[in-house]
């Protein structure tokens, strides 16, 4: 999993970077399914309701990489859809061209999904994805399509009940955090599950061009469940006040370190937000 944002993951392309090599220190382990219990029960009523619109902008190495937008549709079929939309611009099209939305169809209430889709196009080539989710059975079923080919999968996970990259951050922003808490949970990505474990570290004062926050810092590693050695660094920031807002995340990909940033968001009955001008995240 390229980070808890969807965006990055969208951005990254799918790979994982290189495990580590005999001669690097061991890497600790991944909790076990029973070490990894269930998260619990989200915050109600939630911080976000359908009409809410985020943005952020995505750069990678210092450079502007993209953009993201994250939103919350009307209910529909008795499910609420999250969806994010990202695109590179300039600086990461020339390495790789990506526009794509990923939506995850969650149940109000609980927040955890149903269903996920996800539709890419990568360097003019079509990409689509369909993800079940059987939570009695702990599978995910996934349909994909590249191009001119197409396959399934049905991929397992543990004993917790799975997320996916789009719903993920949007059930961090509803759980009751507190310094030191532990977060361990399995998450689709990228035609992978991944358990993504960590900890509250703490909380931290956050300067954005977009305002001034108190934030829970969230940092944690995504393991790939079939391949352990494969992980990902993940750290995210969300506002400790009645909005949640996801401030920030920075992630690692194939492309290096990679991060998000709030610049913009509104919200129903309450004036939107914008950043003015350009300005460097400060904790």
């Amino acid at each position: 999993m390229r980070t808890a944002l969807a965006a990055l993951l969208l951005l990254a392309g799918g790979q994982a970077h290189t495990a580590p090599s005999p001669q690097q220190p061991e890497l600790p382990p991944v909790p076990s399914d029973a070490e990894c219990r269930s998260l619990p029960g989200p915050l109600l009523p939630p911080a976000f309701a359908p009409g809410e619109t985020l943005e952020l902008d995505l750069d990678a190495m210092g450079a502007n990489a993209g953009s993201m937008t994250m939103r919350v549709l009307p209910v529909k079929d008795g499910l609420l859809p999250l969806q994010v939309d990202a695109r590179t611009h300039t600086f990461l099209s020339k390495l790789r061209r990506i526009q794509g939305t990923g939506t995850s169809f969650v149940h109000p209430r609980t927040l955890r999904p149903r269903r996920y889709l996800e539709d890419s196009v990568e360097n003019e080539v079509a990409r689509r994805v369909e993800v079940t989710f059987t939570p009695r059975s702990r599978r995910a079923s996934v349909s994909w399509r590249s191009g001119g080919r197409a396959g399934k999968v049905e991929l397992t996970y543990g004993g917790t009940e799975p997320l996916d990259i789009a719903g993920a951050v949007y059930l961090v922003r509803q759980l009751p955090l507190k310094e030191g808490q532990p977060l361990c949970v399995d998450v689709y990505g990228g035609r992978r599950m991944w358990r993504l474990f960590g900890k509250v570290a703490k909380k931290e004062h956050v300067s954005l061009p977009v305002g001034e926050f108190e934030a829970w810092h969230l940092e944690a590693t995504a393991a790939r469940l079939d391949a352990p050695r494969v992980r990902r660094d993940v750290h995210v920031w969300i506002s400790a006040d009645d909005r949640r807002l996801p401030l920030a995340a920075v992630g690692t990909t194939d492309l290096g370190v990679m991060r998000a940033t709030l610049t913009a968001y509104s919200r129903p009955g309450a004036p939107a937000v914008r950043s003015e001008g350009a300005g460097q995240m400060k904790w």
